[in-house]
Order: structure tokens, then C-alpha cells, then sequence
């Protein structure tokens, strides 16, 4: 029986891996984010290289990254906090969120919308992923006009090419008589 789940876990995490947008991306691209407290310290994009410098203030240089400064874990949190969340603890009736009670429904949108502010003031304001697809979407905004020059640089370069040899082709011979002596 183990032997039958193991592929089957396989393909799933093959399936899950192919869904993400990483997968989306091209192999050889390297993606480089990069936080920064001005413009001079953003590295410049290599070929093949899609570069994502964001840039704080730089009152924050020195402060712990704001994805570290948040915790769910209880003793992290402000006293405040914690007797707003007791003050629910009992409750129940209207505007309670509770399935006790007459009316206890009433109050769940209110919690979840409480809750999502909550969530929407402790984000972390980077997001990687938008500025990897602007950053993306901006060097592949000149490609088709950067494919057009080239082109139009190699049928120059052909034409020319093929000019010379036409006019080498049709170009007198020299005779024999004009041809130097050979060397003796």
C-alpha cells in the first residue's frame, strides 16, 4: 500500500509544483529582490535577471524588518490586546457571533470584518510578487521593438554582403598580361 501512495503523493506535489507561479517562470531567469534606503544602492539588471528593489525610508535601516516584529504567540501581546479579545469570551446573545443564544448569529460579519482590518494593519507592505511581474512585464514591454532593430541590422548586414559579391562577380578578370611576374 505504501508503495501505491508514494507516487501518488509525488504527482500531487508534481501538480501543486507546476500550479505555483515560480513554475511559471523561465529556468535560466534569476530573479534578485532587494531592499534598499535609496535609489544608488539598487543593483542594475543583468541579462536574464529580473530585478526587484524596493526602497524604505531610511528610518527603518536600522529597525527589526517588519515581518519579524509581529507574533501570534500570546506573550508578545500588548495587554490591551489581550482583554479585547477576553472581553468575548462570555459572550453570547445579539452581536455575540455565537450558535448559543437568541440572535447569536448577528454578530459574525462584524467579527469577520474586524478581523480582516486587523489583518489588513499588521501586513507587510512588500509584495514581492507584484513588483516581480511589473519588473517583468516593463523589460518584456521593449522586447518586441529591440527584436524589430535586430532584425533589421542582420538584413542589412546581408544585404551588403550580398552587394559585394555581386559586384566582385561582376567584376573584370584582370588578364594574364597585367598579372606580375612570378617570383624566381
Amino acid at each position: 500500500m505504501k508503495l501505491l501512495t508514494a507516487p501518488l503523493a509525488l504527482a500531487g506535489l508534481a501538480v501543486a509544483a507546476a500550479a505555483s507561479p515560480a513554475a511559471a517562470q523561465s529556468a535560466d531567469e534569476k530573479i534578485n529582490m532587494v531592499i534598499a534606503y535609496n535609489e544608488s544602492e539598487c543593483p542594475v539588471a543583468q541579462p536574464g535577471e529580473v530585478v526587484v528593489c524596493e526602497i524604505l525610508v531610511e528610518e527603518e535601516r536600522y529597525r527589526i524588518p517588519s515581518n519579524l516584529r509581529y507574533s501570534d504567540n500570546p506573550a508578545n501581546q500588548s495587554l490591551a490586546r489581550q482583554v479585547d479579545q477576553i472581553k468575548y469570551v462570555g459572550d453570547f446573545g445579539a452581536m455575540s457571533c455565537s450558535p448559543a443564544g437568541a440572535g447569536g448569529f448577528t454578530g459574525c460579519t462584524q467579527k469577520f470584518i474586524e478581523a480582516a482590518y486587523k489583518d489588513r494593519a499588521e501586513e507587510d507592505g512588500v509584495r514581492f510578487g507584484k513588483l516581480i511581474e511589473e519588473a517583468r512585464a516593463e523589460r518584456l514591454s521593449t522586447i518586441d521593438a529591440d527584436a524589430a532593430a535586430e532584425q533589421e541590422r542582420v538584413e542589412m548586414i546581408e544585404r551588403e554582403y550580398m552587394e559585394r559579391l555581386e559586384r566582385e562577380r561582376q567584376a573584370e578578370l584582370p588578364s594574364e598580361s597585367q598579372l606580375p611576374p612570378p617570383p624566381k
